[in-house]
Order: structure tokens, then sequence, then C-alpha cells
């Protein structure tokens, strides 16, 4: 079966931390160029109107802001499959309307094979344009998970020019970052 993969960044960016998935969607397409089964997209703040970027979709990887309780810039992935309506804690505040999105989702033309949120740990909440040098890392580690999910998928992203250590993820699951909790 052909993949067809979208990878959503959500978020405010006027509300630091809160920006983190829109600012980790940002840092993929700045270092990566999408390969053909793979979109990369910034869906802000956007609810039901994400609707029909899900449509015929094989994986859905979503990177976003998501409150664990955990250290600020803590990483984690979260599989989605099958829980759009079962979720009753919101880990993230576009978990209203993004789990009312995934339950729609789910009663068309079937529900992808694979729906995994990527969260990471907000710090700061306030007004503002920066993130955190906490987020900063946790987008690292986030977007470390999402590469090993594609690469388990056969898909390597092609860099846009010679990865540089000391700032870039690996694209392998061996990676010089610490790995970021599963949940």
């Amino acid at each position: 079966m052909e993949k067809n993969i979208l990878v959503l960044g959500l978020g405010n960016i006027l509300l630091s931390d809160e920006g983190a998935g829109v600012r980790a969607v940002e840092l993929l397409q700045e270092r990566y160029q999408a390969s053909q089964e793979v979109e990369m997209l910034d869906g802000g703040t956007l609810g039901m109107e994400l609707l029909p970027l899900f449509d015929h979709r094989t994986h859905i990887f979503i990177l976003d802001a998501a409150k664990s309780g955990k250290p600020p810039g803590t990483a984690s992935r979260t599989p989605l499959q099958g829980r759009g309506r079962l979720m009753r804690t919101r880990t993230s505040p576009h978990q209203i309307g993004l789990l009312d999105v995934l339950a729609l989702a789910e009663t068309g033309d079937g529900p992808p094979a694979q729906t995994v949120l990527y969260g990471i740990e907000p710090g700061s909440l306030g007004a503002g344009l920066e993130l955190s040098a906490a987020v900063e890392t946790g987008i690292d580690e986030a977007l470390c998970l999402l590469l090993d999910d594609l690469a388990a998928l056969g898909i390597r992203l092609a860099p846009r020019s010679a990865p540089d250590e000391a700032t870039e993820p690996a694209q392998s699951a061996t990676t010089s970052f610490p790995r970021a909790a599963t949940t």
C-alpha cells in the first residue's frame, strides 16, 4: 500500500512554548525536504478545519505542546489510534478540536494505520514569540522520535544541507540526543 503521511504542527506561536508544534514543523521543513509520501504542514490553531487534511492519510504524526506534568521540554510519544473518542484527559490545548477531528476522521473512509502525538512539555505559556531553552531541546527530542517512526516505515527525509551534528537530530535510531519518554 502506498503511504500518504501527514506531519502536522499545532500551536499558537504568540504564546511562547505553546507554539512548540508549529516551530517543530518549521524546523523540520528547514532541515529536510519532504518526500513524495510525506506532507509537512503548519496547522496553527485550526480545529475542525483540519478534517479535510486527514482524508486518505495512512499515517498522521502531530507535533504539539502537551502538558504531562513532566519537566519543561520533556518530549513524549503518544499513539492516538482509535482514541479520538476515548481520551478524557486533555494534555494539549488543541485536543478539544483535535480529538473531535480525529473522531470524525475515524468515521470517514477508514482511520489511518497510525496516528501519533509527539508532545513537548511547555514551560511558559505567556505572551511572547520566543521558545524557552528547554522546549527548544524538547523539539529536537520530539523530532528524533518522529524521524525514528518515519524510518521504521522506510521513509528517510533528505537533508537540505550537510547535518551539523551539534545542532541537528540524527535520522536513525542511534541518535546522540537523549531519548524521550514513550507514553
